[in-house]
């Protein structure tokens, strides 16, 4: 039996992009390098301590009352099992911030930096909704923070450069609170065709669009190896 180790942002975008790339990496430990710009990890992170401890209505005025907690805590869920599958999966990553409702339930904050476009909402809801599962339904020992009656976009998004009063060089940014609305009974079905793809003895056919097989048809390295 395996217990598989899923990553929230994996779930929305290794999954989405190539699906024989999400069962090398989670099944077989295959690494998957990425471009991703690091420029857009460090505006994350000074954006998450900006407003660490500050009012939830500065997020959003249509937020409950509250305030900004906890950022960048790693979180575990207990395993997960299926109906009629031997294996089990659990969820492991770190969130961007998790504000304190005054009325004590909790809401998960992913700051992003890009335009505020409404497909974000669906892709990005898999991943909010793996961290609030995760922190309603820890592991021993994991943070454990329920229950989760939120979940939001705060997106970032650059509208001009210019010269500040100080004499600074700086963007001036739009911010746009998104909420994400929650749907436990999608997200489990999601898991289950995650987990029936795993549990299978053959990969998924690679993805046309994804570089990373495409550098692999060229290298002549399929089919793959090691999936023994």
């Amino acid at each position: 039996m395996s217990n598989y180790k899923l990553s929230p942002s994996d779930l929305t975008f290794t999954w989405d992009e190539c699906k024989f790339c999400f069962y090398m990496k989670v099944k077989h430990g295959a690494v998957m390098r990425t471009a991703f710009p690091g420029i857009f990890g460090k505006m994350a992170n000074l954006t998450s301590e900006f407003y660490m401890n500050r009012s939830a209505q500065e997020i959003s005025p249509g937020l409950p009352a509250g305030s900004v907690k906890y950022r960048e805590k790693f979180v575990k869920s207990a395993p997960i099992s299926f109906p009629g599958m031997a294996s089990e999966c659990y969820i492991y990553g770190r969130f961007d911030a998790v504000i304190a409702f005054d009325d004590g339930t909790y809401g998960i904050v992913d700051y992003k930096t890009s335009d505020a476009k409404e497909e974000h909402i669906g892709f990005y809801g898999r991943q909010l909704t793996a961290y609030a599962y995760a922190l309603e339904n820890p592991a021993p020992g994991a943070l454990r923070l329920a229950p989760v009656s939120k979940l939001g976009l705060f997106v970032v998004t650059p509208e001009r450069f210019e010269r500040s009063l100080s004499d600074e060089l700086v963007f001036v940014n739009q911010t746009t609170w998104m909420d994400v609305p929650r749907d436990d009974e999608a997200f489990m079905a999601f898991l289950g065709e995650i987990m029936a793809v795993l549990d299978s003895p053959i990969p998924p056919l690679p993805s046309e669009t994804c570089g990373l097989c495409e550098y692999r048809r060229i290298m002549g390295e399929f089919p793959p190896a090691n999936l023994s």
